[in-house]
């Protein structure tokens, strides 16, 4: 089974919305890296157990994505920051220049 790391996102927005057993056996395969294997030894069930449930817990989090589309918007805003800075540094030094500089840090903080 192939890792889509884009689930390990969803997880950071969304995880807590899944049944404890279903996250802790997501969070030891997607950001600890343990093999199918290795989380059915952990919690003690099969492997074609942690793999459906896994398969449910991804296709929950791509729903939630769906619906409420925060990663995206995340994404989006992390990345007009960027082009901000990146233009906000072409600017001459200047009192608003430096102000600017101060609102992109505290949004980059922010988010």
């Amino acid at each position: 089974m192939a890792k889509d790391l884009n689930i390990s996102m969803l997880m950071d927005f969304y995880g807590q919305l899944l049944s404890e057993r279903q996250y802790d056996m997501m969070d030891m395969y997607y950001n600890q890296d343990l093999s199918l294997a290795e989380v059915a030894e952990e919690v003690e069930i099969s492997r074609q157990g942690v793999r459906d449930s896994i398969k449910r817990g991804e296709k929950q989090l791509v729903g939630f994505e769906e619906k409420l589309g925060l990663a995206k918007r995340f994404s989006d805003i992390t990345a007009q920051i960027e082009e901000m800075d990146k233009i906000i540094n072409k600017l001459d030094d200047t009192d608003d220049v430096r102000k600017l500089k101060e609102i992109s840090q505290k949004l980059s903080e922010d988010i």
